[in-house]
Protein backbone atom coordinates (compact mmCIF):
# COMPACT_ATOMS: atom_id res chain seq x y z
CA UNK A 1 0.00 0.00 0.00
CA UNK A 2 1.40 3.43 -0.91
CA UNK A 3 1.77 6.00 1.88
CA UNK A 4 1.58 9.72 0.78
CA UNK A 5 3.37 12.14 3.77
CA UNK A 6 1.46 15.53 2.96
CA UNK A 7 3.58 18.80 4.03
CA UNK A 8 1.19 21.58 4.41
CA UNK A 9 1.14 25.14 5.84
CA UNK A 10 -2.46 25.89 7.41
CA UNK A 11 -2.29 29.82 5.85
CA UNK A 12 -0.82 29.04 2.19
CA UNK A 13 -3.20 29.95 -0.64
CA UNK A 14 -2.13 27.12 -2.72
CA UNK A 15 -2.67 24.48 -0.06
CA UNK A 16 -6.32 26.45 0.25
CA UNK A 17 -6.53 26.40 -3.48
CA UNK A 18 -5.56 22.23 -3.73
CA UNK A 19 -8.84 21.60 -2.65
CA UNK A 20 -9.41 18.26 -1.02
CA UNK A 21 -8.05 16.32 -3.89
CA UNK A 22 -5.75 14.73 -1.85
CA UNK A 23 -8.64 12.88 -0.49
CA UNK A 24 -10.02 11.73 -3.46
CA UNK A 25 -6.28 10.28 -4.75
CA UNK A 26 -5.69 8.40 -1.57
CA UNK A 27 -8.69 7.11 -1.89
CA UNK A 28 -8.73 5.90 -5.55
CA UNK A 29 -5.08 4.28 -5.00
CA UNK A 30 -5.86 2.98 -1.39
CA UNK A 31 -3.15 4.79 -0.02
CA UNK A 32 -2.30 6.28 3.62
CA UNK A 33 -1.75 10.14 4.40
CA UNK A 34 0.19 11.46 7.38
CA UNK A 35 -0.30 14.84 7.27
CA UNK A 36 2.83 17.16 8.60
CA UNK A 37 2.27 20.87 9.42
CA UNK A 38 5.76 22.40 8.88
CA UNK A 39 7.47 25.68 9.55
CA UNK A 40 7.59 27.14 5.44
CA UNK A 41 9.36 30.36 6.88
CA UNK A 42 12.02 28.39 7.90
CA UNK A 43 12.16 26.05 4.85
CA UNK A 44 12.40 29.20 2.47
CA UNK A 45 15.23 30.52 4.21
CA UNK A 46 17.44 27.50 4.17
CA UNK A 47 16.31 26.83 1.19
CA UNK A 48 16.60 30.46 -1.04
CA UNK A 49 12.98 30.97 -0.66
CA UNK A 50 11.30 34.68 -0.04
CA UNK A 51 8.26 35.09 1.86
CA UNK A 52 5.41 36.78 -0.07
CA UNK A 53 6.06 40.89 1.15
CA UNK A 54 9.79 40.59 0.76
CA UNK A 55 9.75 38.79 -3.49
CA UNK A 56 10.26 41.43 -5.97
CA UNK A 57 6.63 43.38 -6.91
CA UNK A 58 6.82 41.52 -10.48
CA UNK A 59 6.68 37.79 -8.49
CA UNK A 60 4.07 39.43 -5.85
CA UNK A 61 1.89 40.66 -8.94
CA UNK A 62 2.38 37.57 -10.29
CA UNK A 63 1.26 35.52 -7.07
CA UNK A 64 -1.63 37.26 -6.97
CA UNK A 65 -3.19 36.96 -10.78
CA UNK A 66 -1.94 33.25 -9.98
CA UNK A 67 -4.64 32.86 -6.97
CA UNK A 68 -7.50 34.50 -8.83
CA UNK A 69 -6.94 32.34 -11.75
CA UNK A 70 -6.77 29.17 -9.88
CA UNK A 71 -10.01 29.81 -7.70
CA UNK A 72 -12.04 30.91 -10.51
CA UNK A 73 -10.73 27.48 -12.65
CA UNK A 74 -11.83 25.69 -9.42
CA UNK A 75 -14.53 27.67 -8.52
CA UNK A 76 -13.58 28.52 -4.81
CA UNK A 77 -14.03 31.61 -3.69
CA UNK A 78 -10.98 33.52 -2.27
CA UNK A 79 -10.20 36.63 -0.85
CA UNK A 80 -6.72 38.16 -2.53
CA UNK A 81 -5.97 40.32 0.44
CA UNK A 82 -7.66 38.65 3.60
CA UNK A 83 -7.86 40.56 6.47
CA UNK A 84 -5.81 37.85 9.09
CA UNK A 85 -2.89 37.08 6.23
CA UNK A 86 0.11 36.95 7.85
CA UNK A 87 -0.68 35.18 10.99
CA UNK A 88 0.47 33.19 13.62
CA UNK A 89 0.27 29.61 12.05
CA UNK A 90 1.66 27.51 15.01
CA UNK A 91 -1.86 27.27 17.12
CA UNK A 92 -3.54 26.25 13.65
CA UNK A 93 -0.44 23.66 13.14
CA UNK A 94 -0.31 22.25 16.63
CA UNK A 95 -4.26 21.86 16.06
CA UNK A 96 -4.09 19.59 13.30
CA UNK A 97 -1.13 17.45 14.58
CA UNK A 98 -3.40 16.53 17.94
CA UNK A 99 -6.69 16.11 15.56
CA UNK A 100 -4.21 13.64 13.56
CA UNK A 101 -2.90 11.90 16.81
CA UNK A 102 -6.58 11.70 18.51
CA UNK A 103 -8.61 11.14 15.82
CA UNK A 104 -12.28 10.14 14.95
CA UNK A 105 -13.03 12.86 12.95
CA UNK A 106 -12.67 14.78 9.56
CA UNK A 107 -8.62 15.58 9.73
CA UNK A 108 -9.12 16.62 6.17
CA UNK A 109 -12.06 18.80 6.70
CA UNK A 110 -10.22 20.08 9.51
CA UNK A 111 -7.38 21.39 7.29
CA UNK A 112 -9.93 22.62 4.70
CA UNK A 113 -11.82 24.52 7.22
CA UNK A 114 -8.82 26.67 8.49
CA UNK A 115 -7.71 27.45 4.86
CA UNK A 116 -11.18 28.36 3.80
CA UNK A 117 -11.19 30.28 7.01
CA UNK A 118 -8.29 32.48 5.99
CA UNK A 119 -8.80 32.67 1.93
CA UNK A 120 -12.30 32.75 1.83
CA UNK A 121 -14.26 33.41 5.40
CA UNK A 122 -12.22 36.69 6.62
CA UNK A 123 -11.24 34.22 9.73
CA UNK A 124 -7.94 34.70 11.86
CA UNK A 125 -6.77 30.79 11.97
CA UNK A 126 -4.81 32.04 15.00
CA UNK A 127 -7.57 32.89 17.08
CA UNK A 128 -8.63 29.68 19.43
CA UNK A 129 -12.65 30.26 19.05
CA UNK A 130 -11.84 29.84 15.72
CA UNK A 131 -9.61 26.63 15.71
CA UNK A 132 -12.23 25.31 18.40
CA UNK A 133 -14.73 25.75 15.78
CA UNK A 134 -13.07 24.13 13.32
CA UNK A 135 -12.34 21.59 14.97
CA UNK A 136 -16.04 20.85 16.58
CA UNK A 137 -17.59 21.09 13.15
CA UNK A 138 -14.94 18.24 11.69
CA UNK A 139 -16.02 15.45 14.63
CA UNK A 140 -13.29 16.80 16.95
CA UNK A 141 -12.82 17.69 20.47
CA UNK A 142 -12.78 21.52 20.66
CA UNK A 143 -10.61 20.99 23.90
CA UNK A 144 -7.61 19.68 21.38
CA UNK A 145 -7.24 23.21 20.65
CA UNK A 146 -5.75 23.40 24.45
CA UNK A 147 -4.35 20.35 24.99
CA UNK A 148 -2.16 19.69 22.26
CA UNK A 149 0.08 23.01 22.09
CA UNK A 150 3.35 22.00 23.68
CA UNK A 151 3.58 18.85 21.33
CA UNK A 152 2.35 20.00 18.28
CA UNK A 153 4.37 22.83 18.57
CA UNK A 154 7.07 19.90 18.92
CA UNK A 155 6.16 18.05 15.78
CA UNK A 156 6.25 21.39 13.85
CA UNK A 157 9.75 21.40 14.52
CA UNK A 158 10.68 17.72 13.70
CA UNK A 159 8.20 17.89 10.57
CA UNK A 160 10.06 21.45 9.32
CA UNK A 161 13.12 19.19 10.12
CA UNK A 162 12.44 16.24 8.31
CA UNK A 163 11.09 18.65 5.11
CA UNK A 164 14.41 19.77 5.01
CA UNK A 165 16.48 16.29 4.89
CA UNK A 166 13.67 15.21 2.24
CA UNK A 167 14.11 18.14 -0.42
CA UNK A 168 10.65 19.81 0.42
CA UNK A 169 10.73 23.70 -0.14
CA UNK A 170 7.04 24.85 -0.36
CA UNK A 171 3.31 24.05 0.58
CA UNK A 172 1.89 22.20 -0.73
CA UNK A 173 3.92 19.32 -1.16
CA UNK A 174 3.25 15.39 -1.22
CA UNK A 175 5.50 12.79 -0.89
CA UNK A 176 5.82 9.48 -1.96
CA UNK A 177 9.45 7.14 -1.42
CA UNK A 178 12.10 10.11 -2.48
CA UNK A 179 9.22 11.39 -5.22
CA UNK A 180 8.44 15.36 -3.89
CA UNK A 181 5.50 16.66 -5.79
CA UNK A 182 4.91 19.86 -5.25
CA UNK A 183 2.30 22.67 -5.77
CA UNK A 184 -1.23 22.21 -5.56
CA UNK A 185 -1.04 21.56 -9.35
CA UNK A 186 0.73 18.36 -9.39
CA UNK A 187 -1.65 16.22 -7.62
CA UNK A 188 -2.35 14.62 -11.29
CA UNK A 189 1.23 14.24 -10.98
CA UNK A 190 0.88 12.19 -7.69
CA UNK A 191 -2.21 10.70 -9.42
CA UNK A 192 0.05 9.20 -12.33
CA UNK A 193 2.73 8.41 -10.11
CA UNK A 194 0.47 6.37 -7.64
CA UNK A 195 -0.47 4.47 -10.29
CA UNK A 196 2.39 3.50 -11.98
CA UNK A 197 3.63 2.02 -8.46
CA UNK A 198 0.39 0.04 -7.71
Amino acid sequence: MAHIDYFMFPISPFNYLAGRGLDDIAAKHGATVTYKPFGLMRIFEKTGGLPPAQRHPSRQAYRLQEIERIAKLNKMPVNLKPAHFPTNPVPAMSAIIAAQDAGGGDLSGLCFTLLRGCWADEQNVADDAVIKAALTANGFDAGLADSGMLSGSEMVERNTNEALERGVFGAPSYLVNDQVFWGQDRLAHLDAYLSEIS
